[in-house]
């Protein structure tokens, strides 16, 4: 039988779905370790060899998750040229994109098929000039492509089709504030149907507090922080990346539920500052849209947390959004009052979906059952 494979290699993890239509048939994960990629990914791409061959499926088309895509704004099928564009982006996302890129190499070899990139950066690439510029030098900005690019795309388009989906809207005239909370955060502002803004900008670094990024930080402080203790680039980096965040905040845990179990001060300030931070990107959203007819949470920390989505809606009382406690306590679809101004929902992420759809779009497949 003739099925769709949809590869999401992250930085340490090997996530994998297989699809009849858009149907899914079974999907998996495997960890293969971000110390030695070339070591153990070749070995995690094989397991994935191996299951198909014994449950007797056979490829028709492989679709890619590729975090950086620069400013592509369409996925599309993986050719020489194409992976040449994509080893220039391996440094502005280096954790991702070079597992993403060998997974890529190694697939093409052993599956004689069309192959597709699905790009987290391309739904962010609607956003206007005034949203994606950053204030240097503008040659300095061309020569290097230092632009704000945004992630989470597919992730963000899911939940805002979903939710337009089950309350029958018509997404092209909707004002939607997305929200992707897990190890790693970030909001969009969605209007009619296209991103507007979103928090993540060059690299997935910029906007909320995440589990171990520190999301937002004046540039000063960490130019202060190299000399001071005269970190090199690689080890400012890592700092920011892999030791600030909820994890530097509450000196406990990057996990938002071992911080909501906990008892520490510490811990209830990371979850403080997390709700803080999160509410003031709701509350510049909703006034770069003009309103908003609904805030929509997903990721783990989203679709989960209820304590999480009471404290951050809590902000917005004065302007007339309201929760439904027991729905919000359940992880319900609609969480939003029967009175409130605006609809709050909480829908689960599928970036596996949306990348299968990519993909029978990119072949002509959508619309055919």
């Amino acid at each position: 039988m003739m099925r769709i494979l949809i590869l999401n290699v992250g930085s340490a993890t090997l996530k994998y779905a297989v699809f009849s239509k858009e149907k899914l048939v079974f999907k998996n994960i495997l960890y293969y370790g971000k110390r030695t990629p070339h070591k153990t990914l070749p070995k995690a791409l094989g397991k994935v060899m191996a299951e198909l061959k014994r449950k007797k499926i056979s490829v028709e088309a492989v679709g890619h998750r590729v975090v950086h895509g620069g400013s592509i704004k369409n996925s599309q099928k993986i050719t020489s040229k194409l992976i040449r564009q994509l080893q220039r982006f391996i440094e502005l996302a280096p954790l991702h994109n070079i597992p993403e890129l060998y997974a890529i190499q190694f697939c093409k070899k052993k599956f004689p098929v069309p192959q597709i990139a699905i790009f987290d950066t391309a739904f962010h690439q609607t956003m206007p000039e005034k949203a994606y510029t950053y204030a240097i030098p503008r040659r300095l900005g061309k020569q290097y492509q230092i632009r704000r690019y945004g992630f989470h795309g597919m992730s963000h388009q899911h939940v805002a089709v979903e939710a337009c989906r089950k309350l029958r809207w018509n997404r092209k005239k909707k004002k939607l504030i997305t929200c992707h909370l897990g190890n790693g955060c970030s909001i969009a502002a969605i209007q009619n149907g296209r991103s507007m803004d979103t928090s993540m900008g060059f690299t997935p670094l910029e906007g909320l507090v995440m589990g171990t990024r520190s999301g937002d930080i004046d540039p000063g402080a960490l130019l202060y922080l190299m000399h001071k203790k005269k970190l090199s680039v690689k080890k400012a980096e890592h700092l920011l990346n892999q030791q600030s965040g909820l994890l530097a905040i509450s000196g406990i845990s990057s996990d938002m539920g071992t911080l909501l179990k906990s008892r520490r001060e510490r811990a209830k300030l990371a979850i403080e500052i997390f709700c803080y931070r999160l509410a003031k990107y709701i509350a510049g959203y909703i006034a770069v849209l003009g309103g908003a007819d609904a805030v929509i949470f997903t990721g783990g920390i989203g679709e989960h947390a209820w304590q999480i989505r009471k404290k951050v809606m809590e902000y917005f009382r004065f302007y007339g959004i309201t929760l439904d406690s027991g729905g919000n306590r359940e992880n319900a679809l609609l969480i939003s009052g029967k009175s409130s101004k605006v609809k709050v929902l909480v829908i689960p992420t599928n970036e596996e979906l949306m990348m299968v759809r990519e993909v029978r779009t990119i072949l002509g497949k959508r619309g055919k059952g």
